[in-house]
């Protein structure tokens, strides 16, 4: 059975060579034997005829059935015609309750093409990787779930990386930037430096002239422009398109990122560093860290990759802003965290307890911090590292449970604190002495995040300005 659309399609192209001939319906009809009302039944997609009759209808118009049954549309009215009709049983249009429009043979193209304008902007607009809070917080949620079901683990990006690390030179060390710029030339890319990038972008890369535009570097060597640039590359090595979806697009960064680790901290040299670490019961993000010239961040992070499938350690992984919440979440180790009723973590406040917000109060911001921790799911060892940026403080913490912890550094710790939360008797509910003290007394004024009202704009990539993009691409393509 024909769908409807190839059925519209078989209609016009017979309308077509019908036309083409100078037959009238009754015409071709009384020479294939059947009645001209029949016939444009068929022209007009409302039956499917018997191939017989196809074979007498070729013949009489000097075609063939091949012909007859192409998919092509046979003109360019024929196809405005199709795009409509398609148009108008789309799901989309559908929900709006609007009849549709009924071609005619006095409509214009014009006409045509100006109502397939407006389906063609109501799917832009329904397709359009805009992502309010709660969509964002449940894509978010099923990619952290998936990612913990295969142990936060991509083993065709990494060998994606150690084959361009090979292919440009790199054996051992910490990555250069000369290598990087190695990397993208490999791939038909320049590095370029350039002062006025889109504030909404972190890299601009030209397909058409072949640059990669990178913020100057704000700390010479840093491992940030490293970074961005091998993340810009990535999207043409994984062969990624403008996301369908906000998931979509979340799975591209989680891609990019995950390669531009793999490249900074290759798989093989990483895991015989751990391996050793661990045997020597000496495992310690800062080394890490130190050992492949990344940030406190990436080395935590990256752990969370190499961890589980190499080293047989389950573990989680908070970065925690100075007022608590969590920012990015790793665990497959069971630790109990806050979330909402969508499952969703990040944004949610971290327990007092626990070393992610314990550590702000240590003096020592130098070293890493340690802490076992007791909670409703069992004890855990937990290292945390503090830092600072222009928006405030954090602290970055990978832990693992209490089992697990005789194969890192600061396994002696004597820091010891209990968490009972959710119980809101934890850390939630205030003393009752205070409670009494100050009830019906005091009227505290929350602090908002303001991107709480700030759902991702539109765009082709969510929270990147089109315009800006492109007029920056306009000013630098003849440079």
């Amino acid at each position: 059975m024909a769908t409807p659309i190839e059925l519209s399609t078989l209609g016009h192209r017979i309308r077509h060579h019908r036309m083409e001939n100078g037959f009238t319906l009754d015409e071709l009809g009384a020479i294939v034997g059947v009645a001209g009302s029949q016939l444009s039944l068929i022209e007009n997609g409302k039956r499917e005829p018997k191939l017989s009759l196809l074979q007498a209808i070729a013949s009489a118009t000097g075609t063939d059935v091949t012909d007859l049954l192409s998919a092509e549309p046979p003109n360019r009215r024929a196809a405005l015609e199709l795009e409509l009709e398609r148009a108008q049983q789309s799901p989309v249009f559908r929900r709006l309750g609007v009849a549709p429009v009924k071609v005619t043979k006095t409509m214009s193209d014009e006409t045509i093409e100006g109502i397939l304008a407006l389906h063609r902007e109501l799917d832009r607009r329904e397709r359009e990787a805009i992502a309010t809070p709660e969509e964002a917080r449940r894509a978010n949620t099923e990619l952290r779930l998936r990612m913990r079901d295969q142990a936060n683990y991509l083993p065709d990006i990494e060998k994606l990386a150690e084959k361009q690390l090979k292919a440009a030179g790199h054996t051992s060390g910490a990555l250069t930037h000369r290598t990087v710029s190695i990397m993208a030339e490999q791939l038909g890319f320049e590095l370029i430096y350039a002062s006025d990038l889109p504030h909404s972008a972190r890299s601009v890369t030209d397909l058409e002239n072949g640059r990669i535009y990178l913020p100057p570097a704000s700390i010479p060597g840093g491992h940030g422009l490293r970074s961005m640039a091998l993340q810009a590359m990535a999207h043409r090595l994984l062969g990624h398109t403008p996301p369908t979806d906000y998931a979509d697009f979340l799975q591209q960064r989680l891609e990019i990122n995950y390669y531009a680790a793999a490249a900074l901290m290759p798989e093989t040299a990483s895991v015989a560093f751990l391996s050793q670490a661990k045997k020597d019961r000496n495992l310690a993000v800062e080394d890490f860290r130190d050992a492949f010239g990344v940030t406190h961040e990436a080395a935590g992070m990256r752990l969370t990759n190499l961890a589980t499938e190499h080293l047989g350690i389950r573990l989680h992984f908070l970065r925690v802003d100075g007022t608590g919440a969590i920012s990015r979440v790793y665990e497959n180790d069971g630790l109990p965290l806050p979330m909402d009723v969508t499952g969703a973590v990040e944004g949610q406040m971290v327990c007092r307890k626990f070393a992610a917000r314990s550590a702000f109060a240590e003096q020592n911001r130098t070293t890493e911090h340690y802490q076992y921790t007791d909670t409703p799911s069992g004890t855990f060892w937990c290292s945390s590292q503090t830092g600072s940026t222009t928006d405030g403080e954090f602290s970055i913490t990978v832990g693992v449970p209490f089992d697990d912890a005789r194969w890192f550094r600061g396994r002696e710790t004597q820091k010891r604190a209990t968490s009972t939360c959710p119980d809101v008797a934890c850390c939630r509910r205030p003393d009752a002495d205070l409670t009494r003290r100050w009830e019906g007394k005091a009227w505290p004024s929350a602090r908002v995040h303001m991107q709480m009202f700030s759902p991702l704009p539109a765009g082709s990539f969510p929270g990147v300005d089109d315009g800006e993009v492109y007029a920056f691409l306009d000013r630098h393509a003849g440079g």
